[in-house]
């Protein structure tokens, strides 16, 4: 089974008072990407950033957070994630016209993080701060797991 997403339009300002334009205008307020990414360069590291979603719903949050990834870390074509604690997803899904893979695994060595996969460019596995944390917990997780102690 293969799930399609396409992205969003926000609604432009000058134009969300227009009766037309009042679906993209509801858009326009979805939640922000909360991601932090460990700075590039030097040794390799077994983490390579925060991700704090919303839910645990895959098909909702994938596509937000591919959008947000560096454009250097290319076209991710499989992701994996806890199966005991994400939502049932297809196989694969279509976000902004690319298939992207999606497996589960049940690996008990990383129940709280997600594995992106890009061909020919490298593997990038984030920490999952699970939807439900408070932000006064959150912040100070993902500043640690990105290693920025300010």
């Amino acid at each position: 089974m293969t799930a399609a997403l396409q992205p969003l339009l926000p609604a432009h300002p000058a134009h969300s008072a227009h009766p037309a334009h009042s679906a993209q205008s509801a858009h326009s307020a979805l939640p922000l990407l909360r991601l932090r990414l460990a700075p590039g360069g030097g040794l390799p590291q077994h983490i390579d950033g925060a991700w704090w979603p919303h839910s645990y719903d895959l098909l909702a949050e994938l596509p937000r957070l591919l959008a947000g990834l560096p454009r250097s870390w290319g076209h991710i074509s499989s992701v994996t994630v806890n199966g005991a604690t994400w939502a049932t997803t297809p196989g694969r899904m279509l976000v902004f016209n690319q298939v992207v893979r999606l497996r589960r695994s049940t690996v008990a060595s990383a129940p709280h993080t997600v594995c992106l996969l890009a061909p020919n460019r490298g593997r990038w596995d984030l920490l999952v701060v699970p939807p439900d944390t408070p932000r006064s917990a959150a912040e100070p997780l993902m500043a640690a797991a990105v290693g920025d102690d300010s």
